[in-house]
């Protein structure tokens, strides 16, 4: 029997295996990818990011304790995203920490990964990992960004529903506008509600939804990428398109407070995804990404697979030395390969 088959029967052992195929990009990872892929598109991928420090983790196993309580039992996936040391290359991988209660239920699967440099707070395989539990038959599958704070917007271009996590004493309310962190968000959580400042930092979110600061965001921001590419459908949408107005809500995660209301939103969005047929538009964006991104890898080994070995490192020197700008070596090795491309056509 196939990994992939197993996968799909159920097997946590197989789903391991194929997860770290995957992460690793080896050609077995890609052929289950392949065959898992007609089964994908069900699970609703929920991402959860904010400032280091602001309960995303404790949050998180909250969140799939309250999830597995709906009706059902709906299994829930984890995938959580740890920053990789810019100096040692390793990554701690230390969410699992504080989800050691959760690792007893066959219903929830953890998956830690590390960045690997890549920036906007997810790994360069996330999107793929998720596609696994996807095909797995996982319901929910929630994805825990790196905290890095602002660069965190990636995650839009990947969740259904992105939850922006916020706490008081943090200074990060007016960061958060800056960065465009605020804009991505279709739910506001002020978490660690029983400090200090916490119905403040509520309020002063709750202020900046109620001056159109977000129904701006949405038509700029995450529901409209997927309409650029469908004009007419966007169009036809326009009086749906502000209908969602993101709440802003009040937990306290290592108490479970607030939990509850949490997925009656996430359910609600989730819903206003389906019926107002964003949810289709979503996934063609997202899989739309995938392909160019992935144009985009293959044309950039491509090229430097191309260059005579060492011209890159003269090319270098160059640089270094300041006799040429890095635009113009840039340009250098463009026209190079361009001529050298030619050069075997007409061979």
């Amino acid at each position: 029997m196939s990994l992939s088959k197993s996968v799909r029967e159920g097997s946590r052992i197989a789903l391991s295996r194929v997860l770290s195929q995957v992460e690793n990009r080896t050609h077995a990872g890609i052929q289950a990818l392949d065959e898992l892929f007609p089964f994908t598109g069900n699970a609703h991928k929920i991402g959860i990011t904010g400032p280091p420090g602001s309960g995303k983790s404790t949050l998180v196993n909250a969140l799939a304790k309250q999830l597995r309580l709906l009706q059902g039992e709906p299994r829930v996936a984890i995938i959580a995203v740890d920053p990789t040391s810019p100096f040692t290359g390793g990554a701690i991988l230390g969410d699992r920490v504080r989800m050691l209660d959760l690792q007893g239920d066959p219903g929830i699967f953890i998956r830690s990964m590390a960045s690997r440099g890549a920036l906007g707070g997810l790994a360069t395989q996330t999107e793929a990992l998720s596609q696994v539990f996807d095909a797995a038959g996982y319901d929910f599958i929630l994805i825990e960004t790196v905290g890095a704070g602002q660069s965190e917007v990636d995650i839009v271009n990947l969740a259904h529903t992105t939850i922006v996590v916020d706490v008081p004493g943090l200074g990060d309310d007016i960061q958060s506008i800056k960065a465009g962190i605020l804009e991505i968000a279709d739910i506001l959580v002020v978490n660690k509600g029983d400090r200090p400042g916490a119905d403040q930092s509520l309020r002063y979110l709750k202020s900046m939804i109620d001056m159109g600061y977000r129904p701006l965001a949405s038509s700029a921001g995450k529901h409209s990428l997927a309409d650029s590419f469908d004009q007419e459908k966007s169009s036809q949408n326009e009086e749906v398109r502000d209908l969602w107005l993101p709440p802003v809500l009040k937990t306290t995660a290592r108490e479970f407070t607030g939990i509850e209301e949490l997925v009656t939103e996430i359910l609600k969005h989730q819903e206003f995804l389906k019926t107002s047929g964003r949810w289709q538009l979503k996934e063609a964006w997202t899989l739309r990404e995938i392909v160019r991104k992935r144009i985009e890898a293959i044309l950039v080994h491509d090229f430097f697979c191309q260059l005579p070995k060492g011209l890159l490192d003269l090319t270098m020197d160059d640089v270094i030395a300041r006799k040429v700008s890095p635009s113009s070596a840039v340009e250098q090795l463009l026209t190079y390969n361009r001529i050298r491309s030619k050069s075997h056509h007409s061979e």
